[in-house]
């Protein structure tokens, strides 16, 4: 086998500079059951990455940390990742030891993934939380178990629970300061107040033993060692990102890792709620050991008691559109982060991308959350405050900024961008001009944004000289960096509802025909025949278009006929065609 070429950071890793490195990476997430051409309903596009992780061009991504990815680069056992494979083993046989099958049923199961393991041993490719997926997987499919863990889960929330109503629960909550907080403001003093109750909270949430003990009785000396617990820079921390005088009304992304300890984790979050803050929870699709899962508050009445608030969204794949509505309305969301194992980018939801990305801050607890997060030298879109409770009873408590390079347009900007533009759309009507909004295909066509962009421009200059008195909006003079459908759609469906249009014209196959003999060149195949009824962006907009005919009946609609736009789908995450189109072109 070829040499690779020597890595000297993970951060590094890119495709296209050496064709032995681009081969092995290939085989690597092939192997890994990872790569978006070969499983695009499965595995996630690098659009949809890059609301999350902060990517350069051909930049490559694994789902573990630089460690791991070291190990397994190298291609060879050593014996940290054979002590990490047979931990795996171990996780997975207490699954199946522990379940309620038979012992014919049992062996079966075993025997079969011993065969899995075994050949997982003879090529270090597979990323060990991956083999454990898909163990976890023949387990569930032969044992026919939808949760092995559900009744244990329910049990571990049930003890937490019980603990809120005891004396211990009372005075670690609400015990005061041994030394007086220093303030010259009243707010400064709130303040600190919420930082306490926040560092106590944030540890309870990790103390494992309130849920894990029948009776948990810890000694006095043991609570206050608890209450007096050094955090490192918690409370710089907590201060640049939430302090109230500073940030309100974020949105905040919150990432919990074990059924008991999800009780205080609501109880951290209604602690954000008071502050003002919306607060989306991201559980589990489906079994994975302790973490809770979305389905969990059907079987249990103790967590259905703590969400009877919140609003739940079973929909893995909801629009930029929705997603922001349902925060208007409620302080707390609950979503499925669409995956059954440890936090894996590649093959969570929509929904999760899209709540990311309009998160303001990342909260994740656990041991799996914070070696994915922190313990990667990759950087993400958003800032990330990660916790856990190592194996020794110690507290880690890390952030990690966001990429100084991510361009973030938050709900506000596309709002304000949006009313800016009305503004300048209600001058021109007072100025005697008729406001036209023109859509045309943008990213349609795979590969020819660029051209789309031309042809666009080429049309509308041509428009502007050919029609007096006439305000043309053209959606691609007001593209700036960063932006992709989601905020585009999001903006202009501000503008489009606002009833200040009095022509909306959709690309027609003449428009685009005019276009191409005006910048002097042939019409290539892959654009003849189109129209804006190719677009999955204009057919929303034609959908918008129609509604907005109905409420204000004297604005023009020009173009193909509106039936002929209804046979697109939703468009691809962080694109402007349809999702199913990418599909199409992959497969062949």
């Amino acid at each position: 086998m070829s040499e690779l070429p020597e890595i000297n950071s993970i951060s590094d890793l890119k495709y296209g500079r050496d064709p032995y490195l681009d081969a092995w990476l290939l085989y690597f997430m092939t192997e890994n059951n990872l790569e978006h051409l070969i499983s695009p309903d499965k595995n996630a596009s690098l659009d949809q990455l890059r609301f999350v992780v902060e990517l350069e061009e051909g930049q490559f991504f694994a789902p573990c940390t630089d460690w791991m990815l070291d190990n397994l680069l190298h291609s060879e056992m050593t014996s940290e990742l054979r002590n990490e494979y047979r931990a795996t083993w171990r996780k997975f046989i207490r699954v199946v030891r522990h379940s309620p099958l038979d012992r014919y049923m049992r062996r079966k199961i075993v025997a079969l993934c011993r065969y899995k393991f075994q050949d997982t041993l003879r090529y270090s490719f597979v990323i060990p939380s991956r083999l454990l997926k898909w163990l976890l997987t023949i387990f569930l499919s032969q044992s026919a178990l939808p949760d092995p863990y559900q009744e244990r889960k329910k049990s571990l929330n049930a003890r937490a629970r019980d603990f809120m109503h005891t004396p211990l629960f009372r005075r670690f909550i609400s015990a005061c300061p041994s030394s007086t907080m220093g303030c010259e403001r009243i707010q400064d003093l709130r303040w600190q107040l919420d930082l306490l109750e926040f560092k106590r909270l944030f540890c309870l949430s990790t103390w494992n033993a309130i849920w894990e003990e029948d009776d948990f009785s810890p000694h006095s000396a043991e609570v206050e060692k608890e209450i007096n617990r050094d955090w490192g820079d918690f409370e710089q921390t907590m201060t640049d990102t939430f302090d109230s005088g500073k940030a309100r009304g974020m949105k905040i992304l919150y990432m919990p890792n074990s059924a008991g300890g999800i009780l205080f984790d609501l109880m951290i979050v209604r602690a954000l709620n008071r502050q003002g803050h919306k607060v989306i929870l991201a559980l589990k699709e489906g079994f994975y050991y302790d973490y809770p899962v979305y389905w969990d508050y059907e079987y249990d009445r103790v967590l259905l008691h703590f969400l009877q608030d919140a609003r739940m969204i079973d929909d893995n794949d909801i629009s930029k559109n929705e997603l922001l509505d349902t925060l208007r309305g409620n302080d707390l969301v609950v979503i499925s982060d669409g995956t059954r194992e440890r936090l894996n980018i590649y093959r969570t939801s929509v929904t999760f991308a899209r709540a990311w990305k309009e998160a303001d801050v990342i909260i994740a607890k656990g041991n799996g959350n914070y070696r994915r997060l922190i313990l990667s030298s990759h950087q993400f879109t958003r800032d990330v405050l990660a916790f856990c409770r190592d194996e020794w009873g110690r507290v880690h408590f890390s952030f990690k900024p966001k990429s100084p390079r991510v361009r973030v347009h938050s709900e506000k900007e596309l709002v304000g961008k949006a009313e800016r533009l009305k503004r300048k759309m209600s001058q021109a009507r007072s100025n005697g001009q008729k406001v036209m909004f023109y859509s045309a295909i943008v990213g349609s066509i795979p590969g020819q944004t660029q051209k789309a962009i031309s042809v666009l421009n080429t049309f509308v200059d041509y428009l502007r000289n050919k029609l007096e008195k006439t305000y043309i909006i053209n959606p691609a003079e007001h593209f700036e960096t960063g932006m992709d459908a989601d905020d585009l759609m999001y903006m202009w469906e501000i503008v489009q509802r606002s009833g200040l249009l009095d022509i909306w014209r959709f690309q027609t196959v003449e428009d685009i025909e005019t276009s191409f003999e005006l910048m002097g060149e042939k019409i290539p195949p892959i654009w003849a025949g189109k129209d804006s009824t190719y677009s999955t962006g204009c057919t929303k907009e034609m959908q918008i278009a129609l509604e907005v005919q109905q409420k204000y009946p004297e604005m023009q609609i020009i173009g193909p006929s509106p039936d002929k736009f209804f046979r697109r789908r939703e468009y691809g995450i962080g694109k402007f065609f349809d999702v199913s189109m990418e599909r199409r072109f992959v497969h062949k």
